[in-house]
């Protein structure tokens, strides 16, 4: 517990970083809740000289008094107008503040996920990591919002009210004292628990959201293998544990209100009670006086009961924050390359950096340029996802610009795996990877992948036109070279038959078009970004065989004069290659042309001829 209040202690530090933006609003919502605090506390001291001055007078003696009753009243009016203007003008600030500290809360969480490395979205899921930005900073919003200013006020009305009854009755005052420290005492162990279980609570909705999310994505793969019933186990699981956490947080929670109102009953019963008898043995606590008492006792643990449940509320709150910087906290994708991709030109035979698009490109390396040719090696590679467990081992290849290299092998081999490291979504233990003879560790990562085109077997559209999800490729393409791109990928002509053509709106990642549609358009976002290297991720073995024709057709015309690296499911679709590697276990086994590897009836000619099959 003492590392979660450390934390929490440091988690408040840096909303408070956040609220510093706006200290003019918060100093004017200061001023108005103490206003508020003090008319409110005001209208109760006039209790007692309602009461004495004016109702007793006018009852035993029955002096016609009503014209200063009317003006005391229309002063009290006034009074609780000033109150109310001030409540209004503080919730309506508080309004503006709670959503401009999210908003920006919001804006540095997804910059910095944006920094974040793939490994990052690998090892966690997306339902979760979509929980942050909902849930969590809901219950942020219900604290900032209504939570602190709510706190505030109460601490501001608990010393008002305090002052004030020292000033009516001192005994009376420390026996209300008294009730308030059992109160706190009773309430103290309830805010600890509940918290406790908040935090927790937090956590397990989170699991469970990332669980559903990968649950819809997957529901034809649950359905084909009538997975229905196990999913519902595993969803009771989480569902469970949510509902443990949610029940015991809530439980504890609900608790404080009650025992909170009635020990506040009780007191309020005391005071009226040993009032009561004081001002029946005479003395100068009056029948007005008591009413104010009164008053002001219920007014002096309405508001701790509220800190009590405003707690609750923080607490939960601080543990959505904590989940939230726990992200901003993820270290962001190193990048330490300095070499950087130029456009250039040729004057005199030589090569010329320039700000204008040529089309040509070079890597800058301090002052020296080298050409962008798209010549890719590895010399003796080796590569581990997690320490100690190495995927890849001392491989060593190369792809000279232009060239095709095909990578096959079972699920597991190593395939994709390879692809990444081309373009450092993860960086390799030992080895080198160099590009057109640089290191890429030099090479600037954003640069690095410019120069790269990938195609997935799992097509990505986004919310929008489908020129949008071309121009995706490279955002200052024209209308007319997306279309270019379009007819290269052999996407014009079913784009051409939709009703709005190239301003079709896309949704839900292009649910209205098949899945070869969808192959077509992220061949024609990789076209238009025009890259001298491309990666082809089993593209096409998702899709159906005359499908498959018109997409390879479409790619076979992207990659001409391209070095290619495919990973292909289909080998029907790499015969053309200079070169096939057959990977197992993270290693080339054989490598060569088509016709060479048939030759020598290795495993790949076992995969040619269906003896061994790909999975």
């Amino acid at each position: 517990m003492k590392n979660n209040k450390k934390f929490n202690l440091g988690t408040v530090k840096r909303l408070l970083k956040y609220m510093a933006k706006y200290k003019v609003q918060y100093f004017i919502v200061l001023i108005c809740i103490i206003i508020s605090s003090i008319v409110s506390v005001m209208s109760q001291m006039f209790l007692k000289s309602l009461i004495d001055d004016y109702i007793t007078p006018l009852l035993a003696e029955q002096i016609p008094i009503y014209t200063n009753l009317l003006k005391f009243l229309g002063f009290v009016s006034i009074l609780y107008l000033i109150g109310i203007l001030s409540t209004f003008i503080y919730n309506r600030i508080m309004v503006n503040v709670s959503q401009g500290v999210l908003k920006n809360i919001r804006d540095d969480m997804f910059n910095h996920m944006q920094t974040l490395p793939i490994s990052y979205f690998d090892q966690n899921t997306h339902g979760d990591i979509m929980s942050r930005y909902t849930n969590d900073t809901d219950t942020l919003e219900q604290m900032v919002s209504q939570s602190m200013p709510a706190l505030v006020s109460s601490i501001i009305s608990i010393v008002t009210v305090f002052t004030s009854m020292l000033i009516l009755n001192i005994p009376l005052t420390l026996v209300v004292i008294l009730g308030i420290f059992g109160m706190i005492s009773v309430t103290k162990g309830l805010v600890k628990k509940s918290g406790l279980y908040f935090v927790k609570h937090q956590n397990a909705l989170g699991a469970l959201n990332g669980f559903v999310e990968e649950m819809i994505d997957g529901q034809k793969v649950i359905k084909v293998f009538n997975h229905e019933n196990i999913s519902k186990k595993d969803f009771d699981k989480l569902n469970e544990k949510l509902y443990e956490t949610s029940s015991k947080a809530h439980g504890y929670s609900n608790m404080i209100g009650p025992v909170t109102v009635n020990i506040g009953h009780m007191l309020y019963v005391f005071i009226a009670l040993v009032g009561g008898l004081m001002a029946i043995n005479g003395g100068s606590f009056t029948l007005g006086a008591i009413a104010s008492f009164l008053a002001l006792t219920n007014s002096f643990t309405r508001p701790i009961m509220q800190i009590t449940n405003q707690f609750n509320s923080i607490i939960r709150a601080l543990a959505g924050a904590e989940r939230i910087f726990n992200l901003m906290d993820e270290k962001s994708e190193e990048n330490t390359g300095s070499v950087v991709l130029v456009n250039v030109k040729e004057k005199d035979g030589k090569l010329i950096e320039t700000s204008k698009s040529t089309g040509a490109w070079a890597w800058k390396r301090n002052n020296e340029l080298i050409p962008l040719k798209g010549d890719v090696r590895f010399y003796n590679v080796h590569f581990s996802y997690v320490e100690g467990k190495e995927v890849i081992h001392d491989i060593s290849l190369y792809a000279k610009p232009g060239q095709k290299i095909a990578f096959v092998g079972q699920t597991g081999a190593g395939k994709t795996t390879i692809s990444n490291l081309i373009n450092r979504f993860y960086d390799i233990d030992s080895g080198a990877i160099t590009y057109d003879g640089i290191d890429i560790k030099e090479i600037n990562k954003l640069d690095l992948r410019k120069s790269l085109g990938i195609v997935l077997q799992d097509t990505n559209l986004w919310t929008g036109t489908i020129m949008d999800n071309i121009r995706y490729g490279r955002d200052n393409a024209t209308d007319e070279e997306c279309i270019e791109a379009a007819k290269l990928a052999n996407a014009d002509s079913f784009i051409n038959l939709l009703p709005e053509g190239y301003n079709t709106l896309l949704t839900g990642n292009g649910a209205n078009l098949s899945q070869g549609q969808r192959q077509l358009l992220a061949i024609a976002r990789c076209a238009v970004a025009n890259p001298p290297v491309m990666i082809l991720d089993e593209a096409t073995s998702s899709i159906d065989t005359r499908t498959e024709k018109i997409v390879q057709d479409g790619m076979d015309r992207l990659m001409k004069g391209r070095t290619v690296f495919v990973i292909a499911h289909r080998l029907s679709t790499i015969q053309n290659s200079k070169a096939i590697m057959v990977m197992e276990n993270g290693r080339i086994i054989e490598r060569g042309e088509h016709e060479a590897l048939i030759k020598e009836k290795g495993k790949y000619y076992k995969l040619w001829t269906g003896v061994l099959e790909l999975d």
